[in-house]
């Protein structure tokens, strides 16, 4: 074949491969070039801003991450306490994060530390903020038991930094939860420019917080409006751009630059359950299916390995009067708490899933677990609010003039807002007209203590009210109404329900607490296990850990293949 002809088949045939693969090929526009408009994405001259560098969410202080999937909630052995609140449902849990351990007393003093300095309990004003934080560190003393060194210690001893922090209240442990939020969202957006460096410590005041949900909806009114912190001189320039004039805009941080994390928050208690079984390494078809007894393989709470034979996998009550066993061979390690990581995680790397103490999580408790209408993300207790809105359309931010006090059936106040945060109101027909999804602001009673939840109840308080009339015994869970409040000179009024007519403890005030503590036998520290406790009071032996939602892809490695 003559040289000419074969070069030019061979030009033929490179441009025949070449046409033939670009055609498989997606399409080569640039990640920042709109793919419905073909508009530019991030022109510093005006335009859709948005982070396109995003790869995945990264894991916030303090926690690991807890791949979602499928799992059996609740108990499929005998139930000896037959309390058959835990039926065994199906259900899907998204992937989400957790605290590899309990809060301990040096994060919760952290806390403490905060609000004393922002807060100052000197000031008469903000007094009850300080207190209403503080643990009930009276939850250690026993009527015939010496415990004071517990009581004067515990919280604040170096010797118990690392252990996890007790005598703390469910409101608590949500307020710390909040706060830890604003702290972690605060100092992710002075590490990348959009506020000013150290301000969280020398430019906050009662007046001048950082709330997270005020940065987003209203910016320029965080830090009380001081354009000095949320507008630095050499700040964050990556997403602001010029207008007309040429002046710049949109040089605050929104989520669409992805550096606002979803809120620490208490766990649900299906997610919390999910996680302390850690089955993401476990594929035995009957662990799979609900049979796992611990977050530890095995039937047994020693250690069968043969390096640690005999070693107790958890800090647990193992008979009467023994609370870690005979010094030395035998010993769990602790007679009260432990310090965390004292044992092994479970394959999540999660610790003391099981024993040390007990942990709130956020649900409010009712005996069924009403699979039938949900079996994803199973959660009860929503209520629905909506930012506050001022008659000139701005978001309503809280001052010191407008802290709320809430004062418990313990007789401790503690505040329900704090200066900064966006005062928050129950949602409204707005919202909830022709909705099929939900019906109104508050949905704990949903399916069960609502007039949808029985047949055997033909009218309920609600009704009865709305004709002039109360009737408690109707009403589905009607615990004692204690009532307490306080006079005009400050002091404490309690009025104590001593009706007859009450038959059950549960009301929408009591959360469920999982896992079993210290304090407890080895039947509490199966997962599936729930018990119930008011909101607003505190023992030593429930503790909490935080949780974070998730945004994005469902698995890490699936995101990195992607990627």
């Amino acid at each position: 074949m003559d040289m000419k002809k074969v070069v030019a088949f061979k030009v033929l045939l490179v441009l025949a491969l070449t046409i033939a693969t670009t055609g498989c090929k997606k399409s080569s526009s640039s990640k920042n070039s709109s793919r419905a408009t073909g508009w530019q994405i991030n022109s510093r001259e005006g335009g859709f801003q948005y982070n396109t560098d995003f790869k995945e969410q990264e894991t916030s202080p303090g926690l690991v991450f807890v791949e979602g999937g499928t799992f059996t909630k609740g108990r499929v052995q005998d139930d000896v306490m037959h309390d058959w609140n835990n039926t065994p449902n199906q259900q899907h849990v998204q992937s989400f994060y957790m605290d590899e351990t309990e809060v301990t007393n040096a994060m919760y003093m952290e806390y403490l530390d905060w609000i004393k300095r922002v807060y100052p309990p000197s000031d008469e004003n903000f007094r009850a903020i300080y207190h209403g934080a503080l643990p009930d560190t009276l939850v250690w003393r026993n009527r015939l038991g010496y415990n004071e060194v517990m009581t004067e210690n515990y919280l604040r001893h170096p010797g118990y930094g690392e252990y996890p922090v007790v005598g703390v209240s469910w409101i608590q442990a949500v307020e710390f939860a909040n706060w830890r939020s604003d702290r972690v969202n605060e100092y992710n957006l002075e590490k990348a420019g959009f506020l000013k460096r150290d301000a969280k410590i020398v430019d906050v005041n009662p007046e001048s917080t950082f709330s997270t949900d005020t940065y987003v909806a209203a910016p320029s009114l965080t830090y009380g409006g001081n354009e000095e912190v949320i507008n630095p001189e050499r700040g964050n320039k990556r997403f602001a751009r010029t207008d007309a004039d040429g002046n710049e805009t949109n040089i605050y941080a929104t989520r669409e630059t992805g550096l606002i994390t979803p809120k620490y928050r208490l766990p649900t208690e299906t997610e919390w359950e999910y996680a302390a079984l850690g089955l993401s390494e476990i594929r035995s078809y009957n662990l799979y299916r609900g049979r796992k007894k611990y977050p530890w393989d095995g039937q047994y709470t020693r250690n069968g390995s043969r390096k640690f034979r005999g070693d107790q996998l958890a800090n647990f009550k193992q008979g009467k009067g023994d609370y870690g066993g005979i010094a030395g061979w035998s010993d769990d390690g602790a007679d009260i708490t432990n310090a965390v990581k004292s044992y092994e995680p479970n394959d999540f790397g999660l610790y003391d899933m099981a024993g040390n103490v007990a942990e709130w999580v956020a649900d409010v408790y009712r005996p069924i677990v009403d699979d039938e209408f949900n079996d994803f993300n199973y959660y009860r207790g929503n209520v629905y609010t909506k930012n506050a809105i001022s008659e000139d359309g701005s978001v309503k931010v809280v001052t010191v003039d407008d802290i709320v006090y809430d004062t418990l059936s313990n007789g401790k106040i503690v505040a329900r807002n704090l200066p900064g945060e966006i005062l928050q109101v129950p949602v409204d027909e707005n919202e909830t007209y022709l909705r099929t999804n939900f019906d109104k602001s508050n949905q704990i009673n949903f399916r069960d203590g609502d007039r949808r939840s029985s047949r055997n109840f033909e009218s309920f308080n609600e009704d009865d009210e709305a004709n002039g009339k109360k009737d408690e015994t109707r009403k589905m869970y009607n615990s004692p109404k204690n009532v307490i409040s306080r006079d005009s000179a400050g002091n404490i009024v309690r009025e104590y329900d001593k009706s007859n007519n009450r038959s059950s403890l549960i009301n929408d005030e009591v959360r469920v607490y999982k896992g079993g503590s210290w304090k407890d036998r080895e039947y509490w520290l199966d997962p599936a296990q729930r018990r119930y406790f008011p909101q607003d009071m505190a023992t030593d032996y429930i503790g909490f850990r935080c949780a974070m939602s998730r945004v994005g892809s469902k698995s890490k490695e699936k995101q990195k293949k992607k990627n």
